[in-house]
């Protein structure tokens, strides 16, 4: 059975906050003496420190309370934090799947957690089979599960994630930072029913806000209180806060420019399928694409010298390069360009 306190460090359970200023008093009018600010200049203030105006219409468009939401330094603050958290360095597991966002085992290192890797199965998906003998590892402390994935662009099935979530007694955090691109539903609806759910979300992908970082994690108030309790004080600045605010209020733009990636993804993927260098491209809810080529190494080399910078995932999933949707005219640039390399490779064959 799930119990909160017994997962988490114990450092971390009887660490005392620190307490800014803004702890202290919340207004916003007044004589601020009390934060050792300069009294001049536009940003001389320090920022609402749980950007409760942020979280307010979050928490509306989401139909969720205040105290079930998390605002990070992108999703990648929201990854380290439960790292933090609720694993033991040296001691304690965490699990994720391969191929699959690299942060999780970057924040595993940091934070000297060991990483255990389960392969994803043929069709990409997880296998149920694989991970059950580990869900009863003590010292297994957090299973990440980034969906739609990165780099394979597909989600997971709901129910084996349930499955996950109902026999596994410490945190599931599932990494919907595409999830605005998929036909699939968010699983933000089950943090209620499920206490050791975590989910996060960005504003660097379909909001187009990556310059601004500013991800989210919603989970139930006792989990929100402790990434609250550890994050720094001011973790996101007040610029950030303001312009996530009005790019969440002008939802008419964000979904004109949603609906423009999911026109030009399929006119992508079409135009990608018909190149014959081209041996397969993936099935994808996000916006971008996983594509095999028969020497990605050779094809990216050539993509890159006419500035056309892709990611380049061979070390990854063989012969595999990650291409993000762009506009019409990029996209147009990067099939020309892909075209131009399969007549000179027909001509070298010839």
């Amino acid at each position: 059975m799930f119990e909160l306190n017994n997962i988490v460090r114990k450092n971390i359970l009887s660490l005392k906050p620190y307490s800014s200023a803004r702890d202290e008093f919340s207004g916003t009018e007044g004589i601020f003496l009390d934060a050792n600010e300069n009294p001049y200049g536009t940003y001389n203030r320090y920022p609402d420190p749980y950007q409760l105006e942020l979280k307010s219409l979050v928490a509306k468009e989401k139909g969720i309370e205040l105290t079930n939401i998390f605002v990070g330094n992108g999703s990648d603050e929201v990854i380290d934090l439960l790292f933090r958290i609720f694993c033991q360095p040296g001691t304690d597991k965490a699990l994720t799947f391969s191929p699959t966002y690299g942060m999780y085992e970057v924040s595993a290192a940091i934070n000297d957690v060991m990483i255990i890797k389960v392969p994803l199965n043929q069709n990409l998906d997880i296998e149920s089979d694989a991970i059950s003998p580990y869900l009863n590892d003590e010292h297994l402390k957090l299973i990440c599960i980034c969906s739609p994935n990165n780099p394979t662009g597909n989600t997971f099935s709901k129910p084996v994630i349930e499955e996950i979530l109902t026999n596994f007694n410490s945190i599931v955090l599932v990494d919907e930072a595409y999830i605005d691109f998929s036909k699939e539903e968010s699983l933000i609806c089950m943090i209620e029913k499920y206490p050791n759910l975590v989910v996060s979300q960005t504003m660097s992908k379909a909001w187009g806000l990556a310059a601004a970082r500013v991800g989210f994690a919603y989970a139930n108030a006792a989990v929100i209180k402790l990434m609250n309790k550890v994050k720094p004080p001011y973790n996101i600045s007040g610029p950030n806060q303001k312009n996530a605010l009005i790019t969440l209020e002008n939802r008419e733009q964000y979904e004109k420019n949603l609906r423009s990636i999911l026109i030009e993804k399929a006119l992508l993927k079409k135009a990608l399928e018909s190149i014959q260098i081209v041996l397969k491209v993936f099935p994808s809810e996000a916006n971008f694409f996983l594509v095999r080529f028969e020497n990605a190494d050779f094809i990216y080399n050539k993509l890159v010298e006419e500035k056309i910078i892709v990611r380049n995932r061979n070390t990854v999933v063989e012969n595999c390069i990650r291409i993000t949707v762009g506009t019409s005219r990029e996209n147009q640039k990067l099939i020309e360009e892909l075209k131009k390399i399969e007549n000179e490779k027909s001509i070298i064959y010839r």
